[in-house]
């Protein structure tokens, strides 16, 4: 039974060992200006220039704001809904279907 807590307390032990040495790496690269790869010129996986020189003088990309469709419920990308009279709709079929739709109390 002693044995058994030993190795588990050993393997709590060195992955926490693992996960402290990992952050200390990357604090000291941010320090340093250097990438994820260790070195400041280093080629990424696309084959780009990696590293904080490379992110820094890109803007940061948010994502596209999603909407509700008035009509069916789905979220659909701004940049490709359709707004009439100030509802957004996920296509121009359900902005249709939702106008042609009758209004008022006596259309139950």
């Amino acid at each position: 039974m002693r044995q058994i807590f030993l190795l588990i307390l050993l393997f709590i032990v060195g992955q926490w060992l693992v996960k402290a040495l990992r952050r200390h790496d990357a604090q000291a690269s941010q320090r340093n200006g250097t990438g994820a790869n260790g070195a400041a010129g280093a080629k990424g996986p696309n084959g780009q220039n990696g590293g904080a020189r490379a992110s820094a003088s890109a803007p940061a990309q948010l994502a596209e704001p999603m909407i509700r469709c008035v009509e069916c419920g789905v979220h659909a990308p701004k940049s490709d809904s359709v707004v009439v009279a100030g509802q957004p709709f996920c296509c121009a079929a359900h902005a249709q279907r939702h106008g042609a739709r009758p209004t008022g109390r006596d259309a139950r």
